[in-house]
């Protein structure tokens, strides 16, 4: 049986030499959280399956990401690192992974150019190819109302997902289901998959985008976005499909710890590496 990954997730603000660690509300109201190595360090002792380290300013200030605080990262935390925020071109994919990530997410510059996704899997293969979606539910009073959609019925009612762009600045009005499946036809070799509308709420995931997706596509999905408590994480992978649970704001404010939510999913029958 494979086992489900616990992955902090570390929102850097990478305009500050050293990096430092934030974590907003729905994509807003950013607070401070910490530093980037520190905390990472922290949660590979701690147990951490991942880690994914995201450069929030960068998209919107059409800025790369800094490969320097990777590397930093690296001397340290020896596990799978995913890095995404500023990530355009192939040339992006090489430095960050020669800088010591394994991967990197991409989410703007898919959109703006799909392409990019192929052309990276063909260099770095596509398991280094992370496709990032934000996600927000659109609701309609009728699954007629959006015929060239994927509709989703919710316990608040009908719906369908909309991609958003620049960490969530602007949205595209791509349906986001039917993205995920092009971006695995084009090499992507994971989703992230955040939704807009439990990002740092703590009221869980949104468990019918993450079974949407995860049911649409072969590839692996990472939840993101909502999760509170360790409960949380054990209702995504019970009623879900997903590979792995994506947290911030729970370990980073010193609520749980890796090891507390792993002991509560093996408790309840969660395949996790202890």
């Amino acid at each position: 049986m494979l086992t489900k990954r616990i992955i902090p997730c570390l929102d850097c603000d990478l305009q500050v030499p050293e990096g430092r660690v934030v974590k907003g509300v729905e994509f807003k109201e950013i607070k401070y959280a910490g530093n980037p190595v520190d905390l990472a360090t922290k949660y590979y002792e701690e147990g951490a399956d991942e880690i994914v380290v995201l450069d929030i300013t960068a998209s919107h200030e059409r800025r790369a990401t800094m490969a320097d605080v990777i590397d930093m990262l690296t001397e340290n935390v020896f596990m799978p690192i995913c890095v995404g925020g500023g990530i355009r071109k192939v040339e992006d994919y090489i430095k960050m992974l020669r800088a010591g990530a394994d991967k990197c997410s991409t989410n703007t510059a898919a959109i703006k150019n799909p392409e990019l996704l192929t052309e990276a899997s063909k260099v770095v293969g596509s398991q280094a190819v992370v496709i990032g979606i934000d996600a927000k539910r659109r609701y309609i009073s009728n699954p007629d109302d959006a015929p060239d959609k994927v509709v989703v019925e919710t316990d608040k009612g009908f719906c369908w997902f909309d991609s958003s762009i620049y960490g969530g600045r602007e949205f595209t009005g791509i349906d986001a289901i039917q993205w995920a499946q092009k971006c695995q036809d084009l090499g992507a070799g994971e989703i992230l998959l955040t939704s807009m509308d439990g990002d740092g709420t703590q009221n869980g995931y949104d468990i019918e985008l993450n079974k949407a997706i995860n049911d649409a596509v072969d590839i692996p999905v990472i939840a993101s976005g909502g999760v509170g408590k360790p409960k949380d994480i054990l209702d995504v992978f019970k009623k879900t499909d997903v590979s792995a649970a994506l947290a911030a704001s729970i370990f980073h404010f010193n609520q749980y710890s890796i090891g507390d939510v792993k002991k509560y999913l093996k408790d309840n029958n969660v395949a996790v590496r202890l």
